[in-house]
Order: C-alpha cells, then sequence, then structure tokens
C-alpha cells in the first residue's frame, strides 16, 4: 500500500515567489497535496501534438507492457489451473491458482482500460477530456469523463507525492499535472515518475490552454 501526505494550503517554504500565489483566492482554496493515490515510478504517458488545435495524452510502451504482463500472468494462471498440471495438489490448490489468474487479469485488463483511454486537450472545442469520444458527439458535454472547458479552468497544477512501497519495491516520488477550476476543485490529467518529462508537459498544456503554471516541484 502506497501512503501519502496530504495538505489543504499552499506550502510557503516550497512555494515559488514569482507565483505569487498568496494573491489569488482560488489558489488559497485549492489542495496542494496528492489528487491521486499512489502512482508509478515510470513514465506512463506520452503527449502528442496530433494537429494544430489538440494535444493528447496517451499510455507509453512501458505502462502498456507493464499492463499486458498482469493478463498474460492472469491467463498463464488459468491454463495452469485448467492443465490437470495441479491435479495432485488437490482442489484447493486449483482453487487458489484460478483466483490469482482471475485477479490479475482483472486488475490487468482495468489498468489497460483506464490507462490506455486518451486524454484530450482541445482549443477548437475549447475543452479537456477523457476517452475517444469529442464533444460534439455527446448531448451532454458533462457525460464526458473528467470533461472541464477551459474558460472553467483557471490553472494548471503540479505537485509531488513520495510514494512508499514495499521493502522489494522501494520508494519513489510520483509527479502529477492536475487542473484547478475555478471552484477550487481538481481534475488529475497524469501521474508518474518521470519528473522532467512531466514538467516539460505540464509547461506545453500551460502554453496551450492559456492558463498559469503552478509548478511546486522544480
Amino acid at each position: 500500500m502506497f501512503k501519502k501526505t496530504h495538505s489543504s494550503s499552499i506550502p510557503p517554504a516550497s512555494q515559488p515567489a514569482h507565483l505569487h500565489l498568496e494573491n489569488d483566492p482560488i489558489a488559497q482554496q485549492t489542495d496542494w497535496g496528492p489528487a491521486k493515490s499512489g502512482g508509478a515510478n515510470f513514465k506512463t504517458h506520452k503527449l502528442q501534438r496530433l494537429s494544430d488545435t489538440r494535444y493528447q495524452f496517451k499510455a507509453s510502451a512501458g505502462a502498456l507492457i507493464f499492463y499486458l504482463i498482469f493478463i498474460v500472468a492472469g491467463i498463464g494462471a488459468f491454463i495452469l489451473a485448467a492443465s490437470g498440471a495441479l491435479a495432485d495438489k488437490g482442489p484447493m490448490a486449483i482453487g487458489i491458482v484460478s483466483i490469482i489468474g482471475l485477479t490479475f487479469t482483472t486488475a490487468g485488463s482495468a489498468m489497460l482500460y483506464f490507462g490506455a483511454m486518451p486524454i484530450n486537450i482541445d482549443s477548437k472545442h475549447q475543452a479537456f477530456w477523457r476517452g475517444k469520444k469529442d464533444p460534439t458527439q455527446v448531448f451532454d458535454k458533462t457525460k464526458l469523463k473528467d470533461y472541464a472547458a477551459f474558460s472553467d479552468i483557471h490553472a494548471i497544477q503540479l505537485v509531488s507525492e513520495y510514494c512508499t512501497g514495499s521493502k522489494n519495491n522501494g520508494s519513489y516520488y510520483s509527479y502529477e499535472i492536475n487542473l484547478v477550476l475555478t471552484n477550487s476543485e481538481r481534475i488529475n490529467v497524469i501521474d508518474h515518475g518521470n519528473k522532467y518529462v512531466v514538467v516539460d508537459d505540464a509547461c506545453k498544456l500551460a502554453e496551450f490552454t492559456g492558463k498559469p503554471l503552478w509548478n511546486m516541484i522544480s
């Protein structure tokens, strides 16, 4: 299990002076802890410029391989349980291996589904959303996952989280790009362990959307 620290106010010691966030009432109401618990110690997403009007985050090759490992391991466990190779171990062993297979397959499939979902930032539609459908394909734009109009986005926020794993996995920092809305609520965009890629991506999004960048990790 990962542990996280959480703060509801701007940390003065880490606040870059040039941001002048002390004069921004929305910044004062914004949560400065991680918006998404956990994270990853590797790059999970890559930002691509699809056109003059759209940026899109897609799952990285490393992330896709990671998800597929879970699925393949789960399928392998099912095959082992059904092959008869564990017949001499008894029904309990077969049942345990089957449960392990189901767990890995389900977890891997869920990670692949959500992790591979495209994340769109589009100046033509003046909006951010997740998924393959764009705002013109749905009657109610708010039905799109994590939809936010540019007019509702106040800033791009960068925060970090120290993730503590098991002794074997070690500990690491994961870095988040979040959208801060005009009501001070946040939408998590991405969250992974490659600091320099995250900062570069956040700078591109801030320039593209015309929103200020609140960087608390550099």
